[in-house]
């Protein structure tokens, strides 16, 4: 199977289980823990352009399991932690891997971030080694093995 194949089957398997816990992931850490991580994996190579921006937000709002927070309140903490990383990439994606630490405590709520990121990262068909490497970053500040994800 091609590594493509791979990851768009292991993003369904993923978002499958995120839908299927929809209802255990409501909490405001949870909230910007995702937040955290798909602006992290969105700027993963140090750059962020309007039509990319774009794509995340429009997946973020379209994923099921983030519904069950307002769609404005999601856009804002989105952009915060964009606006952190886009103005000093190193010193936002410290401020930011703080707002992923947030998930730590709730085993099921940290897994459940890092399939968000795994999902985004994976959405334009290149799950590529710079989203990798913050989703794997962001394992370690969880405190989950990176290759329970295949990281």
């Amino acid at each position: 199977m091609a590594l493509w194949d791979r990851i768009k089957e292991s993003a369904s398997t993923m978002q499958t289980q995120l839908t299927a816990k929809k209802h255990e992931l409501k909490s405001g850490a949870f909230r910007d823990a995702s937040m955290a991580i798909c602006a992290l994996v969105a700027a993963a190579d140090g750059t962020i352009d309007p039509a990319e921006r774009r794509r995340v937000a429009e997946l973020i709002a379209g994923n099921e399991v983030l519904q069950n927070f307002p769609a404005d309140e999601l856009r804002r903490r989105f952009d915060a932690n964009l606006d952190k990383l886009t103005a000093d990439f190193d010193f936002g994606k410290v401020s930011v891997l703080q707002e992923v630490a947030k998930a730590k405590k709730k085993p099921a709520e940290a897994r459940a971030v890092v399939q968000i990121g795994i999902i985004i990262g994976g959405a334009d068909g290149d799950f590529d080694k710079t989203e990798q490497a913050v989703v794997r970053e962001a394992c370690h500040v969880l405190e989950l093995p990176p290759h329970e994800f295949d990281l």
